[in-house]
Formats: structure tokens, sequence, C-alpha cells
């Protein structure tokens, strides 16, 4: 993008997300406050996204003839894919087609909208270190692959299987021993995004810690991408979802350069274009397994991550920012403001419409601030906000955001 218009006119910039949950609102956020037209489409009215954008579009994504519609119709500038549940061949065919730009490629869209196509490329094409793995399509097939009969070597004990396709670890299970495999196996299909009745299974590393690397493709001064790294940001997942992160998280040197080479490996491939040229533009978070000085390959997503909502707290520009500005060609600033945390905070309740009690008392916890996402439906363990404490002491903002997420209490008025 070269220049940017101004929104509801015929000179507007237009950019369409794909998914307009709690991370897609915050894009949108930052898109508006550049003077871009957004459109946010989602499967259900009234999402997070579709609450600030201008217009709303509500679509069954992974639906080709929908999809393709809309964007027909909308005819955006971007398109910007911000869940996997979408029918990624229709973005191949429009971008092929020159009707619109996907960011960063539709070949990235369609990789890693499952786990199966981003795994094979970082571990069969890429060549880089992940944990063992096979794909499934029966309990039969997953109790084979754990065992190691049909001439497959063994995954073992313990293990983690994950749908191929889901959000936020959705479906996503640790196996410690024979009993667990059916229930892992129900689990997985009652999580997936899109009922494939695939599952991966993954040997367990036995790491000291996972991070996120979120990495920035942009371009510099002279129209060439570069590739930026924020500071590395520790999480703690319960059942592959995660609860809490904070920035920075303390590295060994060795690994933290092991961890940039991995991330700029897979994002430099996911960047690549019709053109062939490693062109694409955006942030991407990449999940790391971390032991000492070795480090593993678990995933990578080419959006912000659930993870980096504390960058909204420690970083002048946070992610949102970073890719709003990646991809409409604009210069990135991934400079670390202060050390903070993020805890998140759940519904805790099934019902519609409900209320927060005590987010006056969570404000008053020192140096902290508190997200309501805006989700028009609570349950009991879906993600409705997050609070964001900033403080010199790592540690120490992470026992404060946790006890302001603590303070504050969804509950029905009905």
């Amino acid at each position: 993008m070269t220049r940017l218009g101004t929104p509801l006119s015929p000179n507007a910039t237009k950019v369409m997300l794909l998914g307009s949950g709690e991370l897609g609102k915050e894009v949108l956020i930052a898109l508006q406050r550049l003077g871009v037209e957004t459109i946010a489409v989602d499967r259900y009215e009234n999402a997070p996204g579709q609450q600030v954008a201008h217009h709303a579009r509500t679509i069954t994504m992974s639906d080709p003839a929908q999809l393709k519609a809309l964007i027909e119709a909308e005819r955006p500038h971007l398109v910007v894919p911000e869940i996997e549940a979408i029918a990624t061949p229709v973005l191949q065919e429009l971008e092929a087609a020159g009707v619109v730009r996907v960011i960063p490629t539709a070949r990235a869209a369609r990789l890693t909208m499952d786990r199966e196509g981003i795994r094979r490329l970082a571990a069969e094409t890429l060549a880089l270190p992940t944990s063992p793995y096979l794909f499934c399509d029966s309990l039969e097939e997953l109790q084979a692959a754990i065992d190691g009969t049909g001439g497959r070597k063994a995954i073992g004990y313990p293990c983690i299987v994950k749908p191929v396709m889901s959000s936020s670890g959705k479906g996503q299970s640790k196996i410690d021993g024979p009993a667990d495999v059916k229930k892992a196996w129900d689990y997985a299909m009652a999580g997936g995004r899109v009922s494939h009745g695939r599952v991966i299974v993954e040997g367990f590393i036995d790491f000291d810690y996972e991070i996120t690397q979120l990495t920035v493709r942009a371009l510099g001064a002279g129209g060439q991408v570069e590739t930026r790294f924020c500071d590395p940001i520790g999480h703690v997942q319960v059942g592959g979802d995660y609860v809490e992160s904070w920035q920075p998280h303390p590295m060994h040197p060795a690994a933290l350069e092991k961890s940039r080479q991995i991330a700029k490996a897979v994002t430099d491939n996911l960047g690549i274009g019709l053109d062939g040229e490693s062109s694409g533009l955006g942030l991407f978070g990449v999940e790391l397994f971390v032991k000492g000085e070795d480090v593993w390959f678990s995933e990578v997503s080419p959006r912000p991550h659930d993870t980096g909502m504390v960058t909204m707290i420690t970083q002048w520009q946070n992610e949102f920012e970073l890719h709003a500005r990646a991809i409409l060609g604009l210069p990135v600033d991934t400079t670390l403001k202060s050390p903070g945390a993020s805890a998140v905070i759940y519904g805790g309740v099934e019902a519609k419409g409900i209320v927060f009690d005590g987010v006056d008392e969570a404000m008053r916890v020192p140096n902290c601030d508190i997200r309501l996402f805006g989700k028009p439906e609570s349950f009991v363990k879906r993600r409705m906000g997050v609070a964001l404490v900033h403080d010199s002491d790592v540690e120490k903002a992470r026992g404060q955001a946790k006890k302001a997420a603590s303070l504050v209490k969804p509950r029905s008025d009905g």
C-alpha cells in the first residue's frame, strides 16, 4: 500500500478481516486509527470486532460460495484471515485472479489453516526440530500410533493429541496412559473447528518452558522486506488454552538466537507469494518449546497471537498495531516499553449479555488495565477479558495481573 485513503469515500483503503473476535477487534481498532475502512466478518452477529468496524458481515467463512460472493461484492484491497476455519482455496483463487491480496499470502492461509500443513512444512520441508508426530483418522489409528503397531515408530506415553483444526487450544489434551486415549479422541472431535475426524498425536517434549516469538515482516526504508522480533513472551497454558503470559521471558542467549532462526525460517517460507518471492507482510506468532539451549518448533499463526495480548501494556507498538502497520507497508517498532504480564478473565457462567462486577477494584491494582472483549455470550471457560499489568519486576507483574483478573466477577443479570 503506497497511500492511505479516507474511509467511506471512493478513495478508501478497505481491509476485510475474516474472524472478528477479541484479537480481530484490536486489529480493526489499529487499522481505523490509520484511517482505514474496515469490514468485520464472523460466523455470528455482534462479534467483538463487528462492534467497532465500519461494516459488519455474518457468513459461514468455511463455505466457499458465501466467502467468494462476499469478497467479490465488497472488493477490499486486503483480506486478513484471523481464524483457521476459512475456505482457503477460494482465497487462493481470488488472489491468483488479482481480485484481492491476502495477508500474508493465500498460500500461508492454506498451510496454517490446520496443523498438518504447517507441521509438514516445518519438519519435512524446512527440517526444523519438532516433536515426533503422526496424523490419525480414527481412534484405532491413534492407538496404533501411540503403540507403534502397523510398522510405525511408537509415539509412546505421555503424548499430546490435538484436532488438526481448532483455535485457542480447544480439543487438545495430554495422554498419560491407555485409559486416556478414547477420552482424548472424543475431546478432540468435540473441540475441532471443522469436523475433519483427524488428529495429530505428538510425542511429549520435556521442555523447561514454552514461548511465543512474535515475528514481524515489514517493509524497510528501501522497500525491502525486513524481519523484526519482539522480546520473547512466556506463557502458561491449561488444556492448550492460554491463561497468562508475560514479557520478556528470560532466555539463554543461544536459545534466543535459535528461536529467532527458526521463526525467521518459517515466516520467510510463509511469506512466499504467487511471484515466488518472500514478500508477504504481517505479524506471526511462532510457538516454541525450550530446554536449556535446545529449541523445538511447535506451531505458528500468521496473525496476532492470544499470548501477545500482553503487548498492549509492554510495547510501544502492540502486536495489533504492528500487524496493521506491516500489512499496510508502514514502518514498525518492536521496542519493549516495560516488562509486564496478562491474565485471562473467564466467563464463569453460561449466559448471554452478562455483567461484570469488580472492574473498579481490579483497576486499583497498581499499574493495571482491563480489557473486556464485549462477547455477546459467556461460557464458563470462554475468554471474556484480560487483565494487564506493567512492572519492572516480571514476577510481580504476573502476580498482580492474576489478582486483578480474579477481582473481575462476570455474572448473569437475568
